[in-house]
């Protein structure tokens, strides 16, 4: 009966110590993946909104690295995604909300470009803030380990955000 027990005890702790390394393995993947985007968005050149930029029929902050418009360009979040696998997004910030201009988390089919940050969201009262996010939240209906940073201009004003996930196999 003892040594039931004891297999027992020892099967839970590799089950919560495999999750466990699993969690931490997503996570710095999700930090990594940050830095690459930023590190590929900084050699652009720095952050700034100039002008204006229609998607989706709508109208949003022009928002640029350097020379490099962000707005419908895909380069910059798909080299992320192929180098690092998961999504990538670039949120501008229009008035109080955060709106994806450039991204490869998917809806319905295509991407989800001119879609917002959810604003009743963890990741939004950090990020409206000016700090930076990491955990856990559902975009669009999915469960995704999450980074967001936000994108700072010259003068240190919040103009828009990065963003990389995992999306979380359901089990």
């Amino acid at each position: 009966m003892l040594k039931k027990v004891m297999v027992c005890i020892m099967a839970v702790l590799f089950i919560v110590g495999t999750s466990q390394a699993f969690a931490e393995d997503t996570d710095a993947k999700v930090k990594e993946s940050m830095k690459v985007l930023q590190e590929k968005a900084k050699k652009l050149g720095e952050a700034k909104v100039e002008g204006t930029d229609t998607l989706e029929g709508k109208t949003f902050p022009a928002l640029f690295f350097g020379t490099t418009k962000m707005n419908g360009n895909f380069a910059l979040v798909d080299e992320v995604k192929g180098a690092m696998g998961g999504t990538a997004t670039i949120f501008v910030k229009q008035d109080k909300d955060f709106v994806r201009i450039t991204t490869n988390v998917m809806k319905e089919g295509k991407r989800a470009v001119g879609t917002t940050l959810d604003p009743k969201g963890k990741a939004y009262a950090a990020l409206s803030t000016g700090m930076p996010f990491y955990g856990v939240v559902d975009i669009l209906g999915t469960s995704y380990n999450t980074g967001y940073e936000p994108i700072k201009n010259a003068k240190g004003e919040v103009i828009g955000i990065f963003y990389v996930g995992y999306p979380i196999e359901k089990k």
